[in-house]
């Protein structure tokens, strides 16, 4: 029997009920301002951004969500429908790490993000490989003092630390979904690098306790997935040598007096012995970007010092066509008033001078989980989707650390270690255990979308449809 529903004998009543769902939605008034969404999806949408001479089919918006009124802390967004159908696609989050590293500089300008920066750094050109090619992207400065995010009160970003990030993305991510109500309960997932490797779990910990203790579910978190991740401090350090000599980068002499005078539970307090050898190491590397070890470095921009080697002070260097300057482009066009004015920076919050990371809050972090592993055994016993990810010419958090941290969850072995293909060649290899898919890019440097975009677009398609990575006789291809 055929079921109709009040609106198939009168036509009439299914308009009303149409145009009575889209009052409702549109000119609720939400808590933050007296203002609907829609009043703030449009306040915040982005029409056309200085160079660019294309059009696109999907929307995006960007401006700031406020944490706090009182202290004026707001941090700042830009997000992108997905190209085709995104009322039916996921929502992924992206962080970068540092701490302190704009993921508008690095995952949106250089790496995922649809829009990616000109050379001269006056304009934009379209990535191909965008991941708004297969779900909703959302980017996200964090913490307070990152890129455009601010507070109005000054110690906010000279105290930040792990737990106060956690918290406040929390706190985001509950206002954001207030402004755009109807991403609530969309399939949720959270992405990012290397000192996102700290944040994504982290937050991924926030939500599901938040759940846990409330019951609310417009945020429905169902996994994350990190890259070249920090996550144990002991187990990072050590890969880090081994990665180094294996590779032939370092001396046996300096591997061995790495291993022997160094402390490998603290990435940040050394011995003066350690930071001898640890200096000798840096020059043994020379001037090469430790972050892609088989790729030029941006001529001219000097040596890469050994804090920003072994204490991840910066993440990565180089384009898809291979500019390894990509850093220094960001840093003109982000920096541009006609810029700033066209993603909605407010003038009066708006940094003197616009930087991909902020020194001052890595050199002021305050606390630091010396390993994560602890909330990957919490949350693969919830049931979340996780996915860790590496490239594996990056000597800054190596593949060697990754398989270190994850042999140490101690999981069976679903399926054993295999190569994925892509158009018939080795894209990586990929192991899957009980609770955890580990995958590895070949060629890949510590930025993986970057210098491995068509990979890194088949990898986050894979991951969002829970399928493996294809073997040879699968192999896909876009």
């Amino acid at each position: 029997m055929e079921m109709r529903g009040p609106g198939s004998k009168f036509p009439f009543l299914r308009s009303f009920f149409v145009l009575l769902f889209f009052f409702f939605f549109f000119f609720s008034v939400s808590k933050a301002g007296g203002e609907s969404p829609y009043e703030i999806q449009q306040r915040d949408k982005v029409f056309l951004l200085p160079g660019q001479s294309f059009n696109v089919s999907f929307a995006h918006y960007s401006g700031y969500v406020t944490l706090d009124e009182e202290s004026g802390k707001a941090l700042f967004y830009w997000f992108f429908e997905a190209v085709e159908d995104p009322h039916s696609k996921p929502l992924v989050l992206w962080l970068n790490g540092g701490p302190g590293c704009s993921s508008i500089a690095y995952g949106l300008a250089e790496e995922l993000g649809p829009f990616h920066v000109t050379a001269d750094g006056k304009g934009i050109y379209l990535n191909p490989y965008s991941w708004n090619q297969v779900a909703n992207i959302l980017f996200l400065d964090s913490p307070v003092g990152v890129g455009f995010s601010y507070s109005n009160n000054s110690d906010d970003v000279w105290n930040n630390g792990d737990a106060s990030t956690a918290k406040d993305s929390l706190e985001f991510l509950k206002k954001w979904f207030k402004q755009f109500p109807q991403y609530e309960g969309r399939d949720f997932y959270l992405t990012g690098e290397s000192y996102a490797g700290h944040y994504v779990p982290q937050l991924a910990q926030a939500i599901v306790r938040y759940h846990q203790l409330t019951g609310e579910t417009s945020i429905n978190l169902k996994g994350y997935m990190v890259g070249n991740a920090l996550t144990d401090d002991f187990y990072d350090h050590f890969g880090v040598f081994q990665f180094m000599w294996a590779a032939g980068l370092i001396s046996d002499q300096t591997f061995k007096l790495l291993n022997n005078l160094c402390d490998h539970d603290s990435f940040v307090h050394t011995s003066e012995e350690c930071e001898r050898i640890l200096d000798v190491a840096s020059d043994e590397l020379g001037n090469i970007d430790p972050y892609s070890i088989f790729t030029p470095s941006c001529t001219g921009s000097g040596t890469f010092s050994r804090n920003r080697l072994l204490k991840r002070m910066r993440i990565g260097k180089m384009s898809e066509k291979y500019d390894p300057c990509t850093e220094k482009h960001s840093r003109v066009y982000f920096n541009l008033p006609e810029v700033q004015k066209a993603i909605h920076v407010d003038p009066s919050f708006a940094p003197s001078k616009w930087d991909t990371c902020n020194d001052i809050i890595n050199e002021n972090w305050k606390d630091s989980n010396n390993s994560i592993l602890p909330i990957y055994k919490e949350l693969i016993d919830y049931g979340l989707q996780i996915w860790m990810f590496s490239g594996d010419t990056d000597s800054v958090i190596p593949v060697t650390s990754t398989r270190y941290s994850v042999d140490a969850l101690k999981l069976p072995t679903v399926v054993p270690w295999h190569a994925w293909y892509d158009d018939g060649q080795v894209g990586g290899w990929t192991q899957i255990y009980k609770g955890l898919t580990l995958v590895t890019i070949r060629g890949a440097g510590h930025e993986v979308p970057l210098h491995k975009p068509k990979q890194a677009l088949l990898l986050i398609k894979q991951f969002l449809s829970g399928s493996p990575m294809p073997t040879l006789s699968e192999h896909a291809s876009f």
